[in-house]
This record gives C-alpha cells, structure tokens and sequence, in this order.
C-alpha cells in the first residue's frame, strides 16, 4: 500500500463515500456524490445547520477518547494490545483513486487488525445489534468492508460510544471476499461515471432540486405514464391527509393533558417532550439601512438573491 497525505476528495473515493456508491447512506446519493467530485455541489458552501457543526465537532473530540477506551477495554479482556497506526490514509496498489483512511491500526494478540471509532447518538443506538458481533449499520459495515480492501487484513474492531457515560460497545467485522469485490467493482463503475461524466440516476428530493432548481415557464402535457404517477400521488394523498387529521387530533389532546409540562414521562423515562424553544431575533437590515438613509445602490451592494422555493402542489 502507499501512503497519501490529505488528497483533494475530488481525486479519489474514500471510505465516507462507499455507502452513497452502493446507495445505503442515510446522507447522500451516488448522484450527490457524482455532483461533488466533478465539481458541481460544493459542499463547502453549502450551509450546515449549527446542530450539525456541534454534532461534527463533538464526535472530532471524542474520537481519540473512544480510542483509548476501545484499547482499555481490549486489555481488560486479556488481550496483548499496541497501536501500529492512526489516521494513516492508503491508496490502493492498483488503482490509485480508491484510497482510505484508518482510524486506527492495532496489533491484538500479534494478529494485525484495522479498528474505527464512533460515536453514535443515543438515539440512533437501536441500530447497533449486540456487541462482539457484527451487526453494524450498513453504511458503517460498507466503510468497515471498503477500509479493509484498501488496508488489507482479516477484521476490523469497530467501537461505538453511544452515551458518554458508558463504555463503547465492541463490535468485529471479518474481511468478505465476495463482499469486498462487490465494493470494488461498483467502486469502478462510478469512478468510471466520473471520467465519463455519466451521472448516476438521480433517486431523491435533493438529486431532483439540485437538478432542477428553477422552472422555464413551459407547460408539459401528461402522458399514460406521467397520469398514472399523478393518480398514484392523488390516492396517497386522500390517504395521508386523513391520517394527519387523526395525528393532529391525538396531538391536540395530548397537549391538553400536559398543559405546562416540559415532558410526558413513563418509569423515569421521557414519552413526549413538548419544551418550549429559545426566542429568536432576526434584524430587518434593509430597513434599518432606509432608516440610516443609506443609498438603495450602496444597500443593493450588499443584498443577496438565493433561489426560491419550488414546491409542488397537487390539483
């Protein structure tokens, strides 16, 4: 294997990316990704919610701290334990494009292992099976799969903290052979999509708006396909609509019953939380620049136009 020092994302297919190509990621498409290695979508300039910049760091800071508990609980376990490596990126020997980045690289019992550290919300725990097992999220597993084709070796220890109060649960993941051809092949074809320039299908909300984010005023008259989807939609719809009505209803009685109360609770634990959020101010700039008798070119200078909302409504 060689070793590469933080490449342009651009340039090759990491680990992060192997989930969008086989399309199991919870946060991107294959066609998303497309976008974003030929320069299309800048994920750079796309904004982030706060909680997602809290979310990213906190899970930044504790990665080392997962670490070092993933090596105290190994040793508490009898294991012989030392770390080979950590955050070593690799490139594949024959295509240099697929590369990876290892957590972390151990020497367990003299047998070389890869080892990933996450942290996971409490929330999203249900979807970690039981621990010594192998029964991870798919989207990690694809990681986990892809890391050791690049690095190759026979397992990979993933540990999960999933409150900060515990110890991380210890899952093991054994090298797939048939799995991790898989990977490689469909590895290939998308990078090939990228030479080529041959998009991936768009399959979600985000591929169609990035696509489409404007309208051109033309009128588009229905085809047998086209009514068929359209009647489809409209028998959903009546559906959904009827449902929410209930759901509203259910809702409006439960807020009856809590009144003031924060949290609806059963043994100890929360069942409903109904809390109420922080004030928000927002300045009205341009008004205060007209107060200020500001130039409208010198206020024109400073405002920026994003593109509207292009919502869908159902006749």
């Amino acid at each position: 294997m060689t070793e590469i020092y933080a490449p342009d994302r651009a340039t090759y297919l990491g680990g992060s990316d192997i989930a969008a190509i086989l399309g199991v990621s919870p946060w991107k498409s294959a066609f998303m990704l497309y976008q974003s290695k030929i320069g299309g979508y800048n994920e750079e300039i796309t904004p982030v919610t706060p909680d997602k910049k809290k979310l990213f760091a906190r899970g930044k800071r504790w990665e080392p701290i997962v670490v070092e508990m993933l090596i105290d609980e190994l040793r508490d376990r009898g294991h012989d334990v030392e770390i080979i490596a950590q955050n070593q990126r690799y490139q594949d020997t024959e295509y240099p494009f697929l590369a990876a980045e290892i957590d972390l690289e151990l020497l367990v019992d003299g047998e070389e292992v890869n080892a990933e550290a996450k942290t996971v919300n409490p929330f999203a725990a249900k979807f970690w099976g039981e621990q010594d097992t192998d029964n991870i999220p798919v989207y990690y597993a694809a990681q986990v799969m892809y890391g050791m084709m690049i690095k190759p070796r026979k397992r990979c220890i993933v540990a999960a903290l999933t409150g900060f109060d515990d110890k991380p649960r210890i899952h093991f993941v054994e090298r797939d052979e048939e799995i991790i051809a898989g990977i490689r092949s469909r590895a290939l074809e998308f990078w090939n999509r990228v030479q080529t320039r041959t998009p991936p299908e768009p399959t979600t909300l985000e591929d169609i708006a990035f696509l489409y984010p404007r309208d051109d005023g033309n009128m588009l008259e229905a085809d047998a396909e086209t009514l068929a989807m359209y009647d489809e939609l409209k028998l959903l719809r009546s559906d959904m609509d009827g449902l929410e009505t209930e759901i509203e209803g259910l809702k409006t009685k439960l807020k009856l019953r809590m009144g003031d109360a924060s949290a609806l609770m059963l043994n100890g634990k929360p069942l409903v939380t109904w809390k109420s959020n922080k004030d928000s101010q927002k300045t009205d700039w341009k008004a205060v620049c007209q107060a200020l008798n500001a130039p409208q070119d010198v206020i024109n200078q400073f405002t920026k136009t994003t593109p509207g909302a292009r919502p869908m409504l159902i006749k």
